[in-house]
């Protein structure tokens, strides 16, 4: 069958294998972009914890915290020059404030109005792609990065225990450290509780297909895939991750350990992580 060269590069942009894997793989599954896409991983050919492919757009992530709440907003353009715009930029500002403002968590006739006017301006096309509004209780502290001039966007969010504790040096400290280790190192989920079981079973398939190779008895094979599993969660996983300043230590574990330190249970409970132009 003929197949499209918009799927070979978009199964390419998905995975990180090589055009003629691609294209290879799109052929043997009729061009089933799912069948495809699980093809390579079983081949080791792409990567099991690639999260998602990007979009080719330009634009920032805007970022406000005020303690309370946090609002993390993503608007695309079609150029970095646009991107970079003074308009532009006010439009996001201006954005994100009416969400404060008046309390929002979807997108408003008000705001559709706002791009809309912008974009009859700057002369390009804009897209307010997506926000999300995090609030915190009494005993939460929210912590923000910005990365550079808006690629990236982080909020996490701590349960501190104690009211007096968001305040806390060490607190702020960390719940900032944890920010940089998203940037940096993009988890996919806070815990393994969050991984979806289709997923799990999808890598296991995948896992097996590759230890397959190895001619070992069925029993060393489902050790082996067992590793791998548990491999897989830890560099997907937040709280499993090797902590940024101390790849020796597991993100749970530092959290854990300033807890016990602070006589209280400090945790994560949740986290944003705005990259541009990625798959939502």
């Amino acid at each position: 069958m003929s197949i499209q060269a918009a799927d070979v590069k978009k199964l390419r942009e998905k995975t990180g294998a090589a055009m003629m894997d691609c294209k290879k793989a799109l052929v043997k599954t009729e061009g089933d972009f799912a069948k495809a896409e699980k093809m390579l991983k079983e081949m080791g050919l792409a990567a099991a914890e690639k999260r998602s492919g990007r979009a080719a757009k330009e634009g920032k992530v805007f970022v406000k915290n005020t303690g309370s709440k946090a609002i993390v907003l993503e608007l695309s353009c079609e150029t970095d020059f646009v991107g970079k715009n003074k308009d532009f930029l006010a439009l996001g500002e201006n954005l994100v404030q009416i969400i404060d403002e008046q309390k929002l968590t979807e997108v408003n006739s008000l705001m559709e109005d706002m791009v809309k006017d912008a974009l009859a301006k700057i002369k390009e096309n804009i897209v307010l792609r997506r926000f999300i509004v995090i609030e915190a209780g009494d005993d939460e502290i929210l912590a923000d990065y910005l990365h550079g001039p808006g690629k990236i966007g982080v909020i996490v969010k701590l349960k501190t225990g104690k009211a007096e504790l968001k305040d806390n040096a060490k607190v702020k400290e960390l719940a900032f450290d944890l920010c940089l280790h998203i940037a940096a190192f993009s988890p996919m989920k806070l815990d393994a509780s969050q991984v979806d079981p289709a997923y799990l079973q999808e890598q296991e398939e995948i896992f097996m297909k590759q230890a397959e190779n190895l001619g070992k008895p069925e029993n060393v094979l489902k050790g082996i895939v067992k590793g791998k599993v548990n491999k897989h969660l830890s560099e997907i996983c937040f709280v499993d991750q090797g902590f940024v300043k101390d790849e020796k230590q597991k993100v749970g574990a530092v959290v854990a350990a300033l807890g016990k330190e602070l006589g209280t249970d400090l945790s994560i409970v949740e986290y944003v992580n705005y990259r541009l132009g990625e798959e939502a």
